[in-house]
């Protein structure tokens, strides 16, 4: 079997660690804030206990604080994460991992100076390796798919050894296999367990189904079912 560890010490180190084993990280947009926690609920209820909140609408920084305050046994972390400012404000709010589209310096050391794991975004080999340089145990690989998909991260897996990744961007049940197989893809994120129009129609079922779906899929993928 792959070894998918992340070799860090201190308090982020248990968080890298779960979302590893889980092989999943939800991204959710919550457009209606009052949606957040019947959503995590139904990831719990099917197994992920984890979800990226994005930071693409107004209110997203107290989402993550409410859901933290209502899940603190959950994997509450921030996406979309572009300031020092606003990474800030998020663990202000108690999120457990900061996720960026692109590879801040600032952005990473004011996160590893509070042992918050941060997962930065590249999509060439030189800013992976600014990546890692600046203290990233897993790099954001975004957009997957326009970007090459499992044919970039079999490429740079021979030269680039230490490198582990979660793809996000294009990815889906359809795919998510031949993602989850890769030894260098740690998780993989995305937000199709998460339907609009499910959320939209308040069908938290489907939610806990595709979840549990995915787990499935990852545990088949890499041996374990």
């Amino acid at each position: 079997m792959a070894d998918r560890s992340c070799p860090v010490t201190g308090p982020g180190a248990a968080t890298l660690s779960a979302i590893s084993e889980l092989g999943i990280v939800p991204v959710v947009t919550f457009t209606d804030p009052e949606l957040a926690e019947p959503v995590l609920e139904a990831l719990c209820a099917g197994g992920l206990p984890v979800v990226e909140v994005t930071l693409r609408v107004p209110g997203a920084i107290d989402v993550v604080g409410r859901l933290v305050d209502a899940f603190p046994d959950a994997i509450v972390g921030a996406g979309s994460v572009l300031s020092v400012e606003d990474a800030t404000a998020v663990m202000d709010n108690g999120a457990r991992f900061v996720v960026s589209p692109l590879t801040d310096p600032a952005v990473m050391a004011t996160c590893l100076r509070r042992d918050v794991p941060v997962v930065p975004g590249a999509c060439t080999p030189t800013e992976v390796r600014r990546a890692q340089e600046a203290g990233a145990e897993l790099v954001k690989f975004f957009p997957a798919e326009p970007m090459g998909g499992r044919a970039f991260l079999q490429a740079v897996a021979g030269p680039m050894p230490a490198a582990r990744f979660v793809p996000t961007g294009g990815l889906n049940a359809a795919n998510l296999a031949g993602y989850a197989a890769l030894p260098n893809v740690a998780a993989c994120g995305g937000s199709w367990m998460v339907p609009r129009t499910a959320l939209a129609e308040h069908r938290f079922g489907d939610v806990s189904r595709l979840a549990g779906e995915a787990l499935a899929i990852v545990a088949q993928a890499r041996g374990r079912d």
